[in-house]
């Protein structure tokens, strides 16, 4: 069977059912890379959908983000999810020869369409330019070192919430990208936001334009940012959770790589065949098209996933 639409993207629950009609249900949805732990939205109370959204409240949660990403609030801009941010990127000036890690997000290359795929080892060679790589790292779950000083960085830390330590914030010169979905759980928010230099967000804000968010995401993504309680706590949980995966992979023989929390990948010639062994069994996995022998495993949520992750692997 060809894997090429899988390759795109994880969450493809809809097409995975329709492929696998017989699977059982409910799916248990390994594709994405999300934390299983989704932040409690019942907390941030009722949302007014009748107004458009405040721009002081707007204010609050570019705050509220900066806190966590310990950076001033000005150097914080919201952006309706990180895709849409690097997009955006197109659009600045950004010193050229231009260079992405790969591999990485399909989303780099194509920002960098005009410029050159660089490998992980060739990254302390780069000394001009602009260069454009996720830390950590996806698919591989690394932490990739930084080129020498002089070299304009594009850091794309979608999966840096899960450690304390992993974010090169705050950074003078960096622009920096951050999620709040895959942390959060919440994908469906569509909320990210860009870490930058003021000349740069004043050129991303005019793209924008008004009301870039909704209010929804903004009152969900000021509370779950000041719940600073639930971050510390997600942060022990998720390398526990981490290890009890590490665990049912290596008993059925898979070898984990990485150092993110969040997801394992695995490197097995049989990628393909377990690919859809699992999809039969409704569990949906991540494939690569540029690695047929790779696939990767997000966090199952609890320990009847984990065991219905154990028996399928079997």
């Amino acid at each position: 069977m060809s894997l090429g639409e899988w390759t795109i993207h994880g969450g493809r629950l809809a097409a995975a059912r329709a492929r696998w009609p017989d699977a059982p249900v409910p799916w248990l949805d390994l594709s994405t890379g999300l934390n299983p732990h989704a932040w409690p939205v019942e907390r941030v109370g009722p949302i007014d959908w009748r107004r458009l959204p405040d721009d002081a409240a707007l204010g609050d949660l570019e705050a509220a983000a900066a806190t966590t990403f310990g950076v001033p609030a000005e150097n914080v801009c919201a952006t309706p999810g990180s895709e849409i941010a690097l997009r955006l990127l197109a659009t600045l000036d950004l010193p050229r020869p231009h260079r992405h890690v790969a591999p990485g997000y399909r989303t780099h290359a194509e920002v960098f369409a005009d410029g050159e795929a660089l490998d992980p080892a060739a990254i302390g060679a780069v000394r001009d330019g602009t260069l454009l790589l996720a830390r950590p790292s996806n698919p591989l779950g690394s932490i990739a070192p930084l080129p020498a000083s002089g070299v304009q960085l594009v850091v794309d830390e979608a999966f840096a919430d899960a450690t304390a330590d992993t974010s090169i914030l705050p950074h003078p010169e960096a622009i920096v990208l951050r999620s709040f979905g895959k942390f959060f759980g919440l994908a469906g928010v569509r909320l990210g936001f860009v870490v930058a230099p003021a000349r740069h967000l004043a050129l991303l804000r005019r793209q924008l334009g008004s009301w870039p968010v909704s209010a929804a995401a903004i009152a969900i993504g000021t509370a779950a940012y000041r719940d600073l309680a639930w971050q510390d706590d997600m942060r022990r949980r998720l390398p526990l959770d981490r290890g009890a995966l590490d665990r049912i992979l290596g008993r059925n023989g898979l070898v984990p790589e990485g150092e993110c929390p969040l997801f394992r990948l695995v490197r097995t010639p049989d990628a393909p065949a377990l690919f859809e062994r699992l999809a039969r069994q409704g569990i949906l996995t991540r494939p690569f098209d540029h690695a047929p022998d790779w696939l990767r495993f997000g966090l199952p949520g609890d320990d009847d996933a984990l065991e219905r992750l154990d028996r399928a692997l079997g």
